[in-house]
């Protein structure tokens, strides 16, 4: 309120009287106070001030919302003294700092706590850091579905067609195409055989089989890479699960 109060006599001796009277009296140089020391120096101070609304709207991450421009960026933050953490501010407007964590950089957050310690500052607001990391995880989640949603997790099992574990026999034995049952769920592994990283042997000794277990377990039990790979070879489902070689 004191700096309100008094802003113009406040501008006009600090932003231009006190520089250009140090460079005069201290190196005779009274036209780089005005230049560098005074005019130079607000215009950047400014430019520096805008970038709060937009420079921190265009370069940084949206670690707790992305429904809104405002980012966070350590770039932007360096020139605007910490308030380039934005997309935090928008997202939690009543916290007086700008950075949560103590090693971002957020003078404005140091000298507030500071002012505090000296009881200069008081009743400061800050979120529960709970109610912080819920927001966090909920938009980590939102970006990971998203980058979900691009990649091929097989055909939902629950839109296969349902078959008989005679009709699998059949089109395995019959008809020559490379079905292997595991878990229920019937996998065309033709276009795998050459890839199969152990030999097209051991796949295909399991074509027309259950090969549950050997999947999961038997020489080698496979990988959460090999499970998202088989995902995308399903075919159709086997009524009643068909058999288990385990427990033949």
């Amino acid at each position: 309120m004191w700096q309100h109060k008094y802003l113009l006599p406040l501008q006009l001796l600090l932003g231009y009287m006190l520089p250009i009277s140090i460079a005069h009296y201290c190196w005779n140089d009274i036209r780089g106070g005005l230049i560098y020391a005074s005019v130079l120096r607000i215009f950047l101070a400014h430019q520096a001030t805008f970038f709060v609304n937009s420079l921190a709207h265009y370069i940084g991450d949206k670690p707790f919302d992305d429904r809104h421009t405002p980012c966070d960026s350590l770039i932007t933050a360096l020139f605007t003294f910490g308030e380039g953490y934005h997309n935090f501010h928008h997202t939690f407007p009543n916290d007086f700092r700008n950075a949560i964590e103590w090693w971002q950089y957020d003078p404005c957050k140091w000298l507030i706590s500071g002012w505090k310690s000296a009881g200069l500052a008081w009743d400061l607001k800050s979120f529960q850091y709970g109610e912080i990391e819920k927001r966090r995880v909920q938009q980590a989640r939102k970006m990971l579905d998203k980058r979900a949603g691009v990649l091929d997790w097989g055909v939902p099992i629950e839109t296969l067609p349902v078959i008989e574990w005679s009709e699998f026999l059949r089109l395995a034995k019959e008809e020559g195409r490379s079905l292997v049952v595991i878990a229920g769920v019937v996998h065309d592994v033709e276009e795998f055989l050459d890839e199969h990283p152990g030999g097209k042997f051991f796949v295909k000794s399991a074509i027309g089989k259950d090969a549950t277990a050997t999947f999961n377990g038997g020489v080698y039990s496979h990988s959460l890479t090999a499970t998202n790979l088989l995902a995308t070879m399903r075919v159709a489902v086997i009524r009643g699960g068909g058999e288990v070689e385990s427990f033949k």
